[in-house]
């Protein structure tokens, strides 16, 4: 089975974040990029396993694209007990990945100076998934549903609710886990995952998008500390560039790039990793890739994700800018390098 399932929809605990800040407010960190042979060594921080969510990376690796770059790619897989924001926030990790762009926006609300440089999926593939015994097409279906979320993605079904006028009394939530047994069983009516995961669920199953429900986050952002960011700016920008050309032969070459992945996960279900691989790359590339480039980012996005956790009352210290959760220079200074694709 595809690993991407055991994603967290967002957010770090609370208590990881504020134990991040401390230990920062307390004196600070100052953050390195190693060198070896010659390369400078980028140890990048999932919030994950290693899974389909690295497909460009992997294929960036096999391919030559880092290597090219002058940087060796260290990917450490992270999981439940290991936090990779507390990790990459106290220096152990120069670079982080999260699956979903509000984590970071919690982060910085608790002092946690990191800031999003890029982004590996242009679109949340967070789903809601239904099957024609009741179906769910649009948020007013919802009303009178038993709708299975995961506990840390009950944000996002709030903030779905509420940009369409509903109420949390309106439907009826049960938490589930990573898994989307509940809707086949008919313990729920609609279950919650990325798109990417439809397959468990069958050809019958009905997809709607959290994006076409009005709530529009980013996903696999990239983010960095303030320190970094300030100190290695050319390291980052290299980063992006061989990321960037990984993703785009995924994106063109996709079979190519899952057996690249197989290579390098090969406890991964074939059939299942290539069916999510084609879901998937059509996240990192599309309309706005095609003129801006992969990784690209706008601050109306970011501002408009801000406002929304606002009204849903998840920052429980200050509200952050959209400055103080992304910075437009490590796109700038690969403007001319990112593929344009979609």
């Amino acid at each position: 089975m595809s690993r991407i399932s055991d994603q967290p929809a967002f957010a770090p605990s609370r208590r990881a974040l504020l134990a991040s800040g401390l230990a920062i407010a307390a004196g600070g960190v100052g953050i390195s990029v190693a060198r070896a042979a010659g390369k400078d060594i980028v140890n990048a921080q999932l919030s994950w396993r290693l899974s389909n969510n690295q497909l460009g990376e992997i294929a960036a690796m096999k391919l030559g694209y880092y290597e090219a770059e002058g940087i060796e790619l260290k990917m450490q897989p992270g999981g439940p007990s290991n936090d990779g924001v507390a990790i990459v926030a106290s220096g152990r990790a120069n670079v982080g990945q999260l699956s979903s762009s509000p984590s970071l926006l919690l982060a910085v609300s608790q002092g946690i100076p990191l800031r999003c440089f890029a982004s590996a999926l242009q679109r949340h593939p967070f789903t809601f998934f239904s099957l024609p015994r009741a179906p769910v097409r649009r948020p007013q279906d919802m009303v009178g549903k038993r709708i299975g979320i995961q506990a840390t993605a009950r944000p996002l079904l709030r903030g779905m609710l509420l940009r369409n006028g509903l109420k949390e009394s309106d439907v009826k939530i049960t938490v589930i886990g990573a898994e989307l047994t509940p809707l086949l069983t008919g313990q729920v009516d609609v279950a919650t995952g990325w798109m990417s995961n439809g397959l468990a669920v069958g050809p019958d199953r009905i997809e709607l998008a959290l994006w076409d429900c009005g709530v529009r986050l980013y996903a696999l952002p990239y983010y960095a500390t303030v320190d970094t960011l300030a100190k290695h700016k050319d390291v980052l920008a290299r980063f992006v560039r061989a990321s960037a050309k990984g993703w785009a032969f995924a994106y063109q070459n996709v079979e190519q790039a899952v057996g690249y992945l197989l290579e390098n996960q090969p406890e991964l279900d074939a059939a299942n990793a290539m069916a999510t691989a084609k879901s998937l790359v059509t996240f990192a590339y599309d309309e706005t890739t095609r003129t801006q480039g992969w990784g690209a980012m706008s601050q109306k996005l970011w501002q408009d994700q801000i406002d929304l956790f606002k009204e849903l009352g998840e920052f429980t210290a200050r509200v952050p800018s959209a400055d103080e959760v992304f910075t437009p220079d490590i796109l700038a200074l690969t403007e001319d390098s990112r593929p344009r694709l979609g």
